[in-house]
């Protein structure tokens, strides 16, 4: 069984790759791919695919980018983080999908229904992968607001205005291109879901940052970069994780 896994979670995709192999013998992984970008390049030089597995965000943009750029003949396994009321919206019998974080026996029972279907029953409709797009893109709406607590009184910061957020001693704090901060009441996590991914990208545990705020871009040791924004932080230097170092620069490049 010839796999292309696209995923921007080197971690997450190793995982899916020790367990296919543990559960399949025959699995062989032939290529990963972190971005939509990645993915559309691998394929157009058309391998020879037996299943897909796609995480449905990617750094660069939802997966469904993909088939708006270039064919998809193999069969395709979705595997998101989407609760179950998002997974309605584009569930059809020929796009089977895992919720995150994957287990065994959910890998186990795709891969059945994968054997069980033929190569034209489990190829995704485009139309369903419209519907698809149509409602994660544009149905979800990224926060255009943050308010915060100043004293007695409450403030509303535009996103426009906001150059970075970022985690120090237990705490997140948003940074304005004011020169102001305030404490707000969200995770990074939730800030990075919150947040548009063509305006703001988490460059490592506890920065997410706008280009907008962004002076310059050093090369740093180990491959990695460094960044000098427009405002420090009581956290300190922001340093791009090794691990996304390439996904900043596609991110950078659009």
């Amino acid at each position: 069984m010839r796999i292309l896994i696209v995923e921007d979670e080197k971690l997450a995709s190793d995982r899916l790759a020790n367990m296919l192999l543990k559960l399949n013998s025959t699995a062989e992984v032939l290529a990963t791919a972190p971005s939509v970008r990645k993915a559309v390049e691998l394929l157009k030089l058309k391998p020879q695919l037996d299943l897909i597995f796609m995480d449905i965000q990617l750094a660069d943009g939802l997966s469904f980018e993909i088939f708006e750029q270039v064919p998809v003949d193999a069969p395709v396994i979705f595997t998101t983080a989407y609760d179950a009321y998002a997974i309605k919206a584009f569930k059809v019998n020929s796009v089977d999908y895992l919720l995150k974080p994957i287990d065994e026996d959910g890998l186990q029972a795709a891969l059945e229904k994968f054997r069980k279907l033929s190569r034209q029953t489990a190829a995704p409709q485009v139309g369903a992968l419209e519907q698809a797009m149509q409602f994660l893109n544009g149905g979800k709406s990224y926060k255009s607001r943050f308010v915060v607590k100043v004293g007695e009184h409450l403030h509303m910061i535009p996103v426009e205005e906001v150059d970075f957020f970022y985690s120090y001693e237990k705490a997140t704090f948003i940074q304005c291109n004011s020169g102001k901060r305030y404490a707000i009441d969200y995770t990074m996590e939730q800030l990075e879901q919150l947040t548009d991914p063509q305006l703001f990208f988490r460059v490592n545990r506890g920065f997410l940052i706008s280009l907008k705020a962004v002076k310059d871009i050093v090369a740093w040791s180990n491959s990695r970069l460094k960044l000098e924004l427009r405002h420090n932080s009581p956290a300190g230097e922001v340093v791009v994780s090794r691990e996304k170092v390439q996904l900043f620069k596609e991110w950078l490049d659009r």
